[in-house]
């Protein structure tokens, strides 16, 4: 049965630049992120080019990076075109003195000082996922890493920044989520309507999945607190609907501003971690070093926020798996004003994305960029990277309000949870890369746990 094409507008549709990208990610099935690297260094670190009736223009280098994200960083608006019916009219989908007036309520929540209150409920959480691996070890049967790494990231966000236990299932939300944004799907019913195919819509499992998700800030607000505190990002959103000095912060924009915490706060979290496992189970001196040092650090006691800086190890092995594979492999933003980088000519409306895998893997900036090295984080090493060439979370006034704090809950789950289990990779071979809006492992990555004695 036919249902409303609205859910499928934006991702797969001829005019969105998600869309539009796909056919120049094609020719490597194993990482189509590679197709991009040969374009960029056989015509240059920025190439524009024509689809259609749109000019996208793909940058790869950081100082390019910087004049885009923080030089010329008003001359740029954010491109998120196809991702409203996840986002609605939050900070994340908004730009200019309307962003502004959203993210600074909010702002304070993120602030690393925050983070020491934030710590014992991310832990709470991990100790949940740790019972449920404990269940799965003694089954022996195979997982979904991403599942398992984004329902835990979903409990760390609905505990630590709402004060609520989860009340949805997050089975079921990851999978909603990622039906709506594999781009891959749109593509296949815009195809299958153009033929006049007749078939049962398959964009009709899209819109169900829309609708399961739209249901799932308001549960979040309307759940019972866990213990009624007071410095929450929740209760700082809900002081802001009630200020009449915002008055752009409405009760929809609370619902919103939940959409992008539990959506995108989960996302690249989750990415993170199952890659990081994935790397890890194929290093067993990467584990036991993860092993040793957490237990130097806090040893049998609950690690606080005084031993995330003791974590240093355990924190490289998080952000060599952020260059390796940025969750966000390519940040887009739309030129408002005619302008030039390295030489090429940007009109207005031209869509310039930002390369952030380019940079990541490039020989340039980077020694052997294509192997996994905790170290080049370590002892100083961080230092010696050109600035711009690593930009996870984006850069300038409008980078990520939660890279760092994503940071923590990474850094703290892997020590935890590698100290207890030992996950093993069960894929039939190493995992390929799906490039959509953000850089996941094509078919999953399939997990055994194993729990240590």
């Amino acid at each position: 049965m036919e249902t409303t094409a609205s859910h499928t507008l934006g991702l797969g549709e001829e005019s969105s630049i998600w869309f539009k990208l796909t056919p120049l990610l094609r020719g490597d099935p194993d990482n189509p992120m590679r197709i991009l690297m040969h374009m960029m260094e056989r015509y240059g670190p920025v190439l524009p080019v024509n689809m259609a009736n749109q000019r996208v223009v793909l940058v790869s280098e950081p100082e390019y990076f910087k004049h885009v994200l923080v030089t010329k960083v008003d001359n740029y608006v954010k491109y998120f075109d196809g991702l409203r019916p996840i986002f609605g009219k939050s900070m994340i989908t908004n730009d200019g003195a309307l962003w502004q007036k959203i993210r600074m309520p909010q702002q304070p929540a993120f602030h690393p000082d925050m983070f020491a209150e934030y710590i014992p409920y991310f832990l709470k959480a991990i100790e949940a996922k740790m019972a449920i691996w404990s269940d799965l070890a003694k089954s022996g049967e195979t997982v979904e890493m991403v599942e398992q790494t984004w329902t835990l990231a979903a409990d760390m966000i609905c505990k630590a920044l709402f004060d609520r236990d989860m009340p949805f299932n997050p089975h079921v939300v990851f999978k909603c989520v990622k039906t709506y944004t594999d781009v891959m799907n749109h593509r296949e019913i815009r195809l299958r309507k153009q033929a006049g195919e007749i078939f049962e819509m398959t964009d009709e499992d899209t819109a169900k999945a829309m609708k399961v998700w739209a249901s799932v800030p308001p549960a979040v607000i309307s759940a019972d607190p866990r213990e009624e505190r007071e410095r929450t990002l929740l209760k700082m959103i809900e002081a802001a609907v009630d200020d009449p000095a915002v008055p752009e912060f409405d009760r929809q924009q609370a619902v919103d501003e939940l959409k992008q915490y539990l959506w995108a706060g989960t996302e690249t979290t989750a990415l993170t971690l199952a890659w990081a496992l994935y790397e890890t189970s194929r290093r067993p001196e990467a584990v036991e070093r993860i092993r040793q040092e957490g237990e130097a650090v806090y040893g049998n006691r609950a690690p606080t926020a005084a031993d995330y800086s003791g974590l240093a190890y355990t924190r490289a092995v998080i952000q060599e798996t952020m260059r390796i594979y940025p969750p966000i492999w390519g940040i887009i933003r739309v030129a408002t004003e005619a302008d030039e980088i390295g030489g090429v000519k940007i009109n207005p409306g031209d869509r310039v994305t930002l390369f952030a895998y380019g940079a990541h893997h490039n020989p340039k900036f980077w020694e052997k960029p294509e192997e996994f090295v905790p170290e080049r984080w370590m002892a100083g090493n961080a230092k010696k990277h050109v600035k711009y060439s690593y930009i996870p979370f984006g850069a300038g006034k409008r980078a990520c309000i939660g890279g760092a704090m994503s940071q923590v809950e990474n850094t703290l789950a892997l020590s935890i949870l590698l100290r207890r289990f030992r996950p093993e990779y069960a894929g039939d071979g190493p995992p390929r890369l799906n490039a959509t809006v953000t850089l996941t492992p094509k078919g999953g990555l399939k997990f055994r746990i194993r729990e240590l004695s």
